[in-house]
């Protein structure tokens, strides 16, 4: 395990720091960079898979992020020629609305593996939803033993907004078992629907 310490530091800094251990290592390795803020988390991730490694993110405390960095094997020597950018997070205000448990309609089985994928497919977007809102059966997806909390915790510590139905978490006897995100109401819901400039539904 290679830990890199980038807190409290400026873009491209958190990068180049990555990078230098990243080209260090020469077989299956994991690498560990923590970071204050979810521009550094969305840059060290997009040039930690530009180099071929899987990675999560988690939000660890205010302002306190951890990048996860898994490696094969040695990067190849173009990977590792690439130029470190910056890129400010530019993000249209699109919506998420995640409304059940399944994707679809039919075997309710196939849409739990359904709407897994979609959560999945979100964290590899070029472009990053600003916000996801979870209702009705929706709500058992941000909450403990759910098959997506690794994924959104990476899509919330890249600045998603996460936010889940209290009522909801209520009705469902889960409230103290939310796990990624915040707790929001019925007018959050609609106002952050209202002001979204897409709003995206599985």
């Amino acid at each position: 395990m290679i830990t890199v310490n980038a807190m409290g530091d400026a873009c491209p800094i958190p990068v180049i720091k990555t990078k230098k251990a990243i080209q260090k290592v020469t077989g299956a390795e994991t690498i560990e960079v923590l970071v204050d803020n979810e521009i550094a988390v969305q840059n060290v991730t997009k040039m930690a898979q530009s180099s071929g490694g899987t990675v999560t993110s988690e939000k660890l405390a205010e302002k306190e992020f951890k990048v996860t960095i898994q490696l094969s094997g040695a990067v190849a020597k173009d990977t590792e020629a690439a130029p470190v950018t910056c890129i400010p997070d530019s993000r249209r205000n699109t919506v998420v609305v995640i409304a059940a448990d399944h994707m679809g309609e039919g075997k309710e089985d196939l849409g739990k593996v359904l709407i897994k994928g979609f959560i999945f497919a979100l964290t590899q977007l070029e472009e990053l939803p600003k916000t996801i809102l979870f209702y009705n059966g929706g709500a058992k997806i941000t909450t403990e033993g759910s098959e997506s909390l690794e994924d959104l915790k990476t899509l919330e510590a890249q600045g998603v907004e996460i936010m889940t139905c209290g009522t909801c978490l209520d009705y469902y006897g889960l409230k103290e078992k939310l796990q990624v995100g915040t707790v929001t109401n019925m007018y959050s819901i609609v106002e952050t629907m209202n002001n979204a400039d897409k709003i995206l539904r599985p």
